[in-house]
């Protein structure tokens, strides 16, 4: 899913220091992404928090031992932030096309674990969208496949 942050983390020594820099910074800004959509009906339900953390080490390859300080770390940097543009810009700039569909796949998912989706969270998963610069199509596409991951 997120070939970028492995290819960042196989870089030679020389190259590791900022490669590991950026791996941190993919990883951020995707938990901050996540832990915005979790969070915009008002609270983050234990099967929520789960996702998020199936999501950062199944498919970003992060290690469970690190996942807490991850998790706490993109805690304060979201809410030391007051919108999402600098996380999204990230993505834009670092994140292929196909990534950024992952990342709404990912998104879909969380919003609908519970099987209600409200019109807030809709609103939400569309402005993410647009940030990451993703077709209309891109985003029911992956909010589709989302819906088939759950069942």
């Amino acid at each position: 899913m997120f070939d970028l942050i492995k290819k960042i983390i196989g870089k030679t020594t020389k190259e590791k220091t900022t490669n590991n820099d950026n791996a941190q910074d993919a990883h951020i800004a995707l938990c901050v992404l996540l832990l915005e959509t979790a969070h915009v009906d008002g609270e983050c339900s234990d099967e929520e928090m789960e996702h998020i953390v199936s999501t950062l080490t199944t498919e970003c390859g992060v290690p469970r031992q690190e996942i807490d300080e991850l998790i706490a770390s993109s805690h304060q940097h979201r809410n030391d932030s007051v919108d999402l543009f600098r996380f999204t810009r990230y993505m834009n700039n670092n994140f292929t096309k196909d990534q950024k569909i992952s990342v709404m796949e990912s998104v879909w998912r969380i919003i609908h674990l519970d099987a209600h989706l409200k019109a807030h969270e809709d609103h939400f998963a569309h402005k993410l969208a647009n940030l990451l610069r993703l077709t209309h199509t891109d985003l029911i596409n992956a909010k589709i496949k989302a819906r088939e991951q759950l069942a």
